[in-house]
């Protein structure tokens, strides 16, 4: 509960009780990774930890984590160099540990700006989302990490039910950063965003394969560009 606490202070600490709109933006050409098959994703080959599962999702095949030992290493990090981005996923958590990590996109060159060691994987230049979960529901986290800034988005009085399929966001016009679920705000606060050198990405798993995620993830879109929520894409069919 400690890690908590740290990081709802700080949340609330930052939200914005009244955020400026997004800046207008032209979005870009999204890069979508379709979670259909463990060992290719994106047009990418993967390395695969353990042995995620192809299971029934929303709109076509999802992969399956169990909390243990599944996970994905992909060797990019799909917002290097954007200015503004958007990050849109279709999962499924499914209950278990408190801290689970299911998405983790990290710069891998050292930034000698960051004062905490950038390039490594506790310190480093980073965008991610995590959950934490209590009994039968979970909370989003998303967090972004670089050069002057660092900000966490969450908020435990904002929870869902687990076993459901769940559309979720993060998004950054280079100054505001706000998360959704299902198109709903959770969080927001303002920052002074900075782009993202490229990298690699972890799905399922923290990149030091620690906080393994329990559920299914069917799709992660990434935009270059601020989109509204009703610019949003979501599969029909997510409840289940």
């Amino acid at each position: 509960m400690q890690c908590l606490d740290r990081r709802t202070v700080l949340a609330g600490a930052a939200a914005l009780t009244s955020a400026p709109a997004f800046a207008a933006a032209e979005p870009g050409k999204p890069r979508v990774w379709s979670f259909t098959r463990p060992d290719r994703v994106g047009g990418l080959a993967t390395e695969v930890l353990g042995e995620p599962r192809v299971t029934p999702g929303p709109g076509g095949r999802a992969l399956l984590f169990d909390g243990q030992d599944d996970g994905l290493v992909i060797p990019e990090h799909p917002l290097a160099g954007a200015r503004a981005f958007t990050i849109e996923a279709v999962f499924r958590p499914d209950g278990g540990r408190f801290e689970q990590r299911w998405l983790h996109l990290a710069q891998d060159a050292a930034d000698a700006a960051d004062a905490e060691g950038a390039g490594s994987v506790s310190g480093g230049t980073r965008m991610l989302f995590e959950i934490r979960v209590a009994e039968d529901a979970w909370w989003l986290d998303a967090f972004v990490k670089g050069p002057g800034y660092s900000q966490v988005l969450i908020d435990p009085t904002k929870r869902h039910p687990v076993g459901r399929w769940a559309h979720v966001a993060q998004v950054c016009d280079g100054r505001r950063y706000a998360a959704y679920v299902d198109g709903v705000l959770q969080a927001e606060a303002e920052i002074a965003f900075r782009p993202q050198g490229p990298g690699r990405t972890s799905v399922g798993v923290r990149l030091n394969r620690v906080d393994w995620f329990n559920g299914a993830i069917r799709e992660c879109r990434f935009t270059p560009a601020a989109l509204s929520p009703g610019q949003f894409t979501r599969p029909s069919g997510l409840v289940g």
